[in-house]
């Protein structure tokens, strides 16, 4: 490109000069021609004038008394009547520039210049004239070598951040060029950069929250499936009762499993896009207490509820219930004793407490518990995120009221009669 930015730039350079050096050389040479028969011309006046006053004054026309008033490098021949034709100057050969004047008395006056000392200046004028062209063409030749590396630099520029796009890098660079067109296009990518990092991180926060939140779901439903594995064989009716509710358990199980999936994929397109609904909120906590009574008994603790019963809240009964596992699983990993959910009224909230008898929330993180990549021990810092992310979908919050012990409370709507 920058190769036939030059080459058309000079080409151009080239024309223009073509066009008016052989005009302005036509030109001058032509006024060269103009000036020098002028000045022939005028030589030819002044001698006929000369010639003129001295026969009015009766003196003698002779080579000896017009020598001085002839011009010099010129040939002159003087014709006066009466006598013989007077030649000043060497006989010039070739071709000449002449000029002819006649006086009263029937005198008259040749002036001849030789048309080489013409040629010599016209040739002067021709070199100065190709040594301006020259010096046009050296200075276009090097204002478009900058301007094509002006041009093309910013274009290699924007080709390598298209080229870090495509390798997956979509940090904008913010480079302007000073050439509008260049920096419009720089905005387009640096746009696009913007968007593509947006949607990576998006993708890449859709995975980590998907692989975080379908563990604990599941977990419990392998232990479900453990259990149903281990009474199968059985011919005992109250064992068979067993499997039968254990794989019912199993099956909403996996229903809300399907419910997680969905609402992952749903916030991931819109966060605020909540599907909140009049609930039973008792149905839900039955739940999550029946489905970790396992892991609660497998680690030597008791998870309980307690709390003002028949209440209905607002709120979408999977996201609720995926809050609330998240709390539980995290209280299980980094507290102890008995985990203890109770539930009451506040104004037109309902709220649920998710409390245990462990050491609570390191001082130093705070509240700074709910941020993405902020974790305790042993933990990926997402699952407190991800649940405060679908408690505030549906309208609702999660805060952490206390720090030790620790108490973790779901704020959520209700309907008023």
């Amino acid at each position: 490109m920058r190769r036939r930015l030059i080459q058309s730039t000079l080409a151009v350079v080239l024309v223009v000069v073509a066009v008016f050096g052989v005009s302005l050389i036509l030109v001058e040479s032509r006024s060269i021609e103009n000036s020098a028969q002028d000045g022939v011309q005028s030589e030819a006046v002044q001698l006929i004038s000369v010639v003129e006053s001295r026969i009015v004054a009766g003196e003698r026309v002779s080579p000896g008394t017009m020598s001085n008033a002839a011009p010099a490098n010129r040939h002159v021949r003087i014709e006066v009547p009466g006598q013989r034709a007077i030649t000043l100057g060497k006989k010039l050969e070739g071709k000449v520039i002449q000029a002819s004047q006649t006086g009263g008395h029937g005198e008259r006056v040749t002036v001849r210049r030789s048309y080489g000392s013409v040629q010599e200046e016209i040739g002067r004028t021709l070199g100065i004239i190709l040594a301006v062209a020259l010096l046009a063409v050296a200075a276009a030749a090097i204002l478009a070598v900058r301007q094509a590396h002006r041009v093309a630099a910013p274009l290699t520029d924007l080709a390598e951040t298209a080229e870090r796009l495509g390798s997956g890098d979509p940090r904008p660079r913010h480079r302007r060029y000073g050439v509008p067109e260049l920096d419009r296009v720089a905005d387009v990518l640096d746009g696009s950069a913007d968007r593509i990092g947006r949607m990576l991180t998006a993708e890449r926060r859709l995975a980590a929250d998907a692989s975080h939140q379908l563990r604990t779901p599941l977990t419990a439903l392998s232990m479900r499936l453990e259990e149903i594995i281990a009474t199968a064989d059985t011919d005992d009716p109250e064992d068979q009762a067993t499997v039968k509710e254990e794989a019912t358990i199993a099956l909403a199980q996996v229903e809300r499993l399907t419910d997680v999936v969905q609402r992952l994929l749903t916030n991931s397109r819109d966060p605020r896009s909540g599907s909140a609904v009049d609930f039973d909120l008792d149905e839900v906590l039955k739940q999550q207490v029946e489905e970790w009574k396992p892991a609660c008994r497998s680690e030597g603790r008791a998870i309980v509820r307690s709390g003002k019963p028949g209440v209905r809240a607002v709120g979408t009964p999977g996201a609720v219930a995926q809050v609330l596992a998240t709390l539980i699983e995290n209280s299980l990993m980094h507290g102890a004793g008995t985990v203890a959910l109770r539930t009451r009224i506040t104004g037109n909230q309902v709220v649920v407490e998710v409390t245990d008898q462990g050491p609570g929330v390191d001082p130093q993180l705070g509240s700074r518990v709910f941020e993405r990549t902020v974790s305790g021990h042993n933990s990926t810092g997402l699952g407190l995120a991800v649940a405060r992310d679908l408690a505030e979908a549906d309208g609702g919050r999660l805060e952490l009221l206390q720090q030790h012990p620790p108490v973790f409370a779901l704020f959520l709507g209700r309907e008023l009669s």
